[in-house]
């Protein structure tokens, strides 16, 4: 049986591809979200949009600090490992129910496949950074979403056995809920044409900061006088600025949208102005321009192959959007084909198989 562990907005489409692709091959499977992110806006609607049953078990964590959230995840989800004791515990990506999950399953005796393997920013400041480390460390089987992931894993001493490429999960993900994305009309009823600017940010560097947070909305407001600005925006992003008593001027503030609304607004986008690691991913497999507001990123490939670029200086970004062109061609990484899902089940039967013939 397969145990997948899920518990924040950024795992769902993760979890997707490998679901649909598990079911198809008659495995038994169990979903368990942990309640990182717990409202539907964040949670519940994702599992309607993705075509994902919902959750077997909700363990309820909701909010709090990351040491107490991830205390909750960790006393909650040992007795439901305990009681399945399942072939696979399988985690996804980098927030604390990801990291949280590898230590119990681990300490129980239980072997953890991680989806997303291998990703490094070597930004020690990021809680994402530590939860991905500490996840590979402990996984029996890394799922690799790109070659550079394969060669950190390598470098860091991981057994060679133990890792395998299976692509981009993300992308299986995008592509699926392509067609509901154009079908929605979302841009549209928001009169947002070709030439907008998408913007989304949530990640404790930039919205914690209030000088920071004030500085990047000095800069989207410039933008917004010359072009529509489309700003989905995190709650806790929200609280920040009204906490701040930031004003955005001209910028549309949105509620966070359904994933076919956010994809049908990054397709049709000049540029996306983001944090975010997946969105880095998705307009590369879209070629529409990024603009990544960090120092550094986990995904050096959205760069070097795809249309990423970093923007750490918040005052360069109106003029990096007045200079951003869209590329006549889209070039996607290997493995960002629509099948990472089926590598990714492919590899756990192929391990389990293996082990047991050990």
């Amino acid at each position: 049986m397969l145990l997948h562990v899920v518990g924040a907005r950024p795992n769902f489409p993760k979890l997707a591809p490998v679901h649909r692709a598990a079911r198809a091959a008659g495995l038994d499977q169990l979903v368990v979200h942990t309640g990182q992110h717990y409202d539907d806006a964040m949670s519940g609607g994702f599992f309607r949009e993705l075509g994902i049953p919902q959750p077997d078990v909700d363990l309820g964590v909701g909010s709090a600090s990351h040491a107490v959230q991830t205390a909750r995840i960790m006393e909650r989800l040992e007795p439901v490992l305990a009681r399945e004791r399942p072939t696979w515990v399988v985690v996804y990506g980098d927030v604390n129910s990801t990291m949280a999950a590898a230590i119990v399953a681990v300490k129980l005796g239980l072997r953890v496949a991680h989806v997303e393997a291998g990703l490094r920013s070597r930004d020690w400041s990021m809680p994402e950074e530590i939860n991905r480390i500490v996840t590979d460390r402990l996984a029996s089987l890394l799922l690799t979403p790109s070659r550079d992931a394969d060669a950190t894993l390598r470098a860091e001493g991981e057994p060679e056995e133990e890792i395998v490429f299976v692509g981009n999960v993300m992308i299986d993900s995008l592509f699926h809920a392509l067609p509901r994305a154009r079908a929605s009309g979302f841009r549209a009823r928001l009169g947002a044409d070709g030439d907008a600017v998408v913007v989304t940010l949530h990640r404790p560097s930039n919205v914690d900061d209030p000088a920071r947070l004030a500085a990047i909305a000095r800069a989207l407001r410039e933008i917004a006088d010359e072009r529509m600005v489309i700003f989905p925006a995190h709650p806790r992003t929200q609280e920040r600025l009204r906490a701040a008593s930031i004003d955005l001027g001209a910028v549309r503030v949105l509620d966070p949208v359904s994933y076919p609304e956010m994809l049908d607004l990054v397709q049709g986008a000049r540029v996306v102005v983001t944090d975010s690691g997946g969105l880095q991913e998705e307009t590369t497999a879209l070629g529409i321009p990024c603009l990544t507001v960090r120092e550094n990123t986990e995904r050096p490939i959205t760069i070097t192959e795809g249309t990423n670029q970093l923007a750490p200086d918040p005052r360069a970004l109106p003029a990096l959007v007045r200079a951003v062109e869209r590329r006549a061609d889209v070039r996607r990484p290997e493995g960002w084909d629509g099948k990472a899902g089926e590598r990714i089940v492919a590899a756990l039967i192929a391990r389990s198989a293996h082990t047991a013939g050990a």
